[in-house]
């Protein structure tokens, strides 16, 4: 596989580089894009961030990441749309393919996950015009059900489509495998993503078994049990062709080795594996 359809997820390298170094490393070893996290971006200031993006020709496949929308109280959730509008403010001005949405789960003491999704739909409507206006999709990542209460109370990529269809144009999935591979109706549901081209990100990592952190735990590519080449040939059969994105949260393992040996191991196992 070329690196030309690898995106490096900013996150793999946190554990050691900011976005510049981050940046110089993926040069240095072919990758042409990139998915920061706006603390990153905020590290080193948006109008540095945007002249690197732009020096370098970089694509920004998504900025990570916009959502939280559940919350008790009316003036928390206009908080969080003033928050979402910043965000899209900043994929705009680096021309970023999606802002990536992790839509948040049960506020405070809530039992009510009915409502809280209702609350994510409301919030993603509220800041949909926003978005339109500036040229940035929104990418909903569903996220594996052991965040249903904390993360993100959409967990299944049929629920994210469901969200899709009825807020309309401008509204699109990432496909995350760590939080979908174990899904029996995964490759309905990606087709049926395919047909509504909703797809607007692939990311990629494995599940470690054990799994030591739910959260901060992720296994490099080939380390683990998800079928990362079937998961890919059902997204491209979809008609879905962008980058892999390789995200990577790993606290105790990747995060604590040398960027450039993270870089090139992602290379090398993308390459072999996916």
């Amino acid at each position: 596989m070329s690196n030309r359809v690898l995106s490096m997820n900013l996150a793999t390298t946190s554990g050691a580089w900011g976005f510049a170094e981050a940046v110089d490393s993926c040069l240095r070893h072919g990758i042409p894009a990139i998915s920061p996290w706006r603390d990153q971006v905020e590290a080193i200031g948006i109008k540095e961030a945007v002249r690197i993006v732009a020096a370098h020709r970089l694509q920004v496949r998504g900025l990570c990441r916009g959502g939280r929308f559940p919350s008790g109280t009316a003036a928390a959730r206009q908080e969080a749309l003033e928050h979402n509008g910043a965000a899209i403010d900043e994929a705009a001005a680096l021309h970023a393919d999606c802002l990536v949405l992790v839509v948040g789960g049960l506020p405070g003491s809530s039992k009510d996950i009915a409502e809280a999704r209702k609350m994510v739909a409301e919030g993603i409507a509220a800041m949909l015009p926003h978005a339109r206006a500036s040229g940035v999709p929104l990418a909903i990542e569903p996220l594996h059900p052991m965040y249903a209460a904390d993360r993100a109370c959409v967990n299944t990529l049929d629920q994210a489509l469901d969200l899709c269809e009825t807020l309309g144009e401008g509204v699109g999935v990432a496909i995350d495998v760590y939080h979908v591979w174990w899904d029996p109706r995964l490759r309905e549901a990606v087709a049926r993503a395919g047909r509504l081209k909703r797809i607007l990100a692939h990311h990629i990592c494995d599940w470690l078994v054990p799994t030591r952190d739910l959260l901060l735990d992720r296994g490099m590519m080939g380390d683990g049990v998800i079928d990362l080449r079937a998961i890919r040939e059902m997204i491209e059969s979809a008609g879905y062709f962008g980058p892999q994105e390789v995200e990577i949260f790993s606290r105790d393992n990747w995060w604590k080795r040398p960027g450039d040996e993270v870089v090139k191991t992602v290379v090398e196992r993308v390459n072999a594996v996916c």
